[in-house]
Order: C-alpha cells, then sequence, then structure tokens
C-alpha cells in the first residue's frame, strides 16, 4: 500500500522494573525523540543532529 512502516507506541517506549522507559534518544534541544541512522542521531522536527563515534 504505502512506503512507510507501521510504528506502535511499544516501538518508542518499554517497562522496565515497574517503570516506563524510552527506547529511543531524546533531542536535547526540543526534547521529541530522534532518528537512528546508520552514522548519525537525528531530530526531524529542530534539525539537530550527533554523529556517532566509529
Amino acid at each position: 500500500m504505502g512506503k512507510h512502516k507501521v510504528v506502535r507506541v511499544s516501538d518508542y517506549y518499554e517497562i522496565s522494573e515497574g517503570k516506563i522507559v524510552r527506547k529511543k534518544r531524546i533531542c536535547p534541544r526540543c526534547g521529541a525523540f530522534m532518528a537512528d541512522h546508520r552514522d548519525r542521531w537525528s531530530c526531524g522536527r529542530c534539525g539537530y543532529t550527533e554523529f556517532k563515534k566509529g
């Protein structure tokens, strides 16, 4: 049908020791979830980018 992947809430959060924990990295500038690319972390909301080492 479409190219986009179906995203569920369970893809972003997990329960660990009775607490809700975020799985993905959070943007330090705006607080949104960051996208995990092969060589970098990037925020789709504000454009903040961190390059991975190695």
